[in-house]
């Protein structure tokens, strides 16, 4: 059998030529991480701020407190469903995990609208006030998505930009519970408008350029 040698020396070299791969966690493992690093800017912002604000506005104004939960819960679920993306032989399908908890957020948010009393210790928010709070969603929006991205580059997902989506969809949707911390206005349209104004931003700037982050990995 000498023609089978040439074959099992080239089988030979390319096992020497093998480097090790560590597995990758699984998805809400790897989620789990992430929201690590929310939570510690969430406890920072708590020391600062303290929670006595945020409770009082939620116990007399309780659709901010759905709000501010479906918006937790829509970062957690975007960011699970992006890890799981990231693992070959996934159904695309996991991408609306999240929609129940968006659902909840926007529904809630909207619902703020209909009051016809202020949260206590808060007020309607100008435009130079709704313009703080798009600039604090897109400026933590930013770490947290590099953070997202640079996690899911190792697992080379093979729908990048739909990834990239629910990157910047879970990085502004933890952004906006960050905000509820020290957000000292109520639900007005301005607010809201300025809100879903950044939530786009963030989650296109994801499309174009994490998607091509995640394709190249």
């Amino acid at each position: 059998m000498p023609e089978l040698r040439p074959h099992a020396a080239l089988i030979d070299q390319l096992g020497i030529e093998l480097v090790p791969v560590r597995r990758l966690l699984p998805p809400w493992l790897r989620t789990v991480g992430w929201l690590l690093a929310v939570a510690g800017i969430a406890v920072l912002l708590l020391m600062h701020y303290g929670a006595d604000p945020m409770l009082r506005r939620w116990t007399a104004t309780p659709d901010l407190a759905w709000a501010g939960l479906g918006a937790v819960a829509t970062a957690i679920s975007a960011a699970w469903a992006a890890f799981s993306l990231g693992v070959p032989g996934r159904n695309r399908a996991w991408a609306w995990l999240p929609l129940p908890a968006a659902v909840l957020w926007i529904g809630a948010s909207g619902l703020g609208c209909l009051r016809t009393w202020i949260a206590p210790g808060t007020e309607v928010a100008g435009l130079h006030q709704s313009a703080d709070c798009l600039l604090f969603i897109i400026g933590f929006s930013v770490p947290l998505s590099a953070l997202l991205v640079f996690l899911l580059r190792r697992a080379c997902p093979l729908r990048p930009v739909l990834t990239a989506v629910l990157v910047g969809l879970a990085s502004a949707a933890a952004s906006a519970s960050l905000l509820e911390i020290c957000h000292a206005y109520d639900s007005a349209a301005t607010d809201l408008l300025t809100h879903a104004a950044a939530v786009a931003f963030v989650v296109a700037v994801n499309a174009a350029m994490g998607g091509r982050l995640l394709s190249k990995a």
